[in-house]
Order: C-alpha cells, then structure tokens, then sequence
C-alpha cells in the first residue's frame, strides 16, 4: 500500500520551492517574469517532472511565451537544482501551462451571474396571481 506522501511528492515539493526561487532570482528572461510555480508532478521513476505554471492576469499569449521561455531555461534550472538538492537524480523538467486558475474564475462568474438572475427573478411579482 503506497502511502500518502511519498517521496515523489516531497520531492515535487522540494523541486517547487527551489524552482520557485530559481525562476525569481536567477532567470533573466523577461517572458518568464512573474511566473508561479503551481506544481511539480514527479514521475513514479522520478525521471521526469512536469513543472505547472501559471502567471497572474495570465494571457494565454503570455503564458506560453513564459513555458517557452522556461523550457529554453530548463537545462541551467536542472543544474542549478542538482546543486541546490544534492540528490542523485533531478529529473528532467518539462513546463506546462496552468489553466486551472482560468477555469476557477471562469466557474466563478458563471456561479455568480446564476445567483444574480435567481435574485432577480425571486424580486418580481409573480406573473400568476
């Protein structure tokens, strides 16, 4: 039986708080400034991980110019990770696009605009009577 949080998961863990820093302090590219990293997914292997990135007010546009920009980045971020971690194997990065934010406030509106209707709905007499 597997457990909860296993060492895949401490190590995305660990890898998101470095990256996290890493992209901060040391990238220089600009397509990548304000970028959050959201999640590290580590394969079971722990040879790949898929890095989640979102950025705030994120154009679909922007955000993939910043996965582009990290993916370009990623063999100095890996080597910067293996002497950060000290650990025998850092997997190989592989930057993906969050969209869950976008989703999340998408729901949101459409929850919010339904309240809004059934209250205005539930303040006009009713057309029976």
């Amino acid at each position: 039986m597997a457990r909860e949080y296993g060492r895949n998961r401490r190590m995305g863990d660990q890898l998101q708080r470095e990256l996290a820093d890493l992209v901060r302090t040391q990238v220089k590219d600009p397509r990548a400034e304000g970028v959050t990293i959201s999640e590290v997914d580590v394969s079971p292997d722990m040879r790949n991980a898929r890095v989640y990135i979102a950025r705030l007010g994120g154009e679909a546009e922007a955000i993939e110019e910043a996965v582009e920009a990290l993916s370009g980045a990623a063999g100095f971020l890996r080597r910067e990770l293996g002497r950060r971690l000290h650990a025998r194997r850092i997997p190989e990065l592989r930057f993906r696009a969050d969209t869950s934010f976008d989703r999340a406030a998408h729901l949101s509106r459409v929850i919010d605009d339904a309240v809004s209707r059934d209250r205005g709905d539930d303040d006009e007499p009713d057309e029976q009577s």
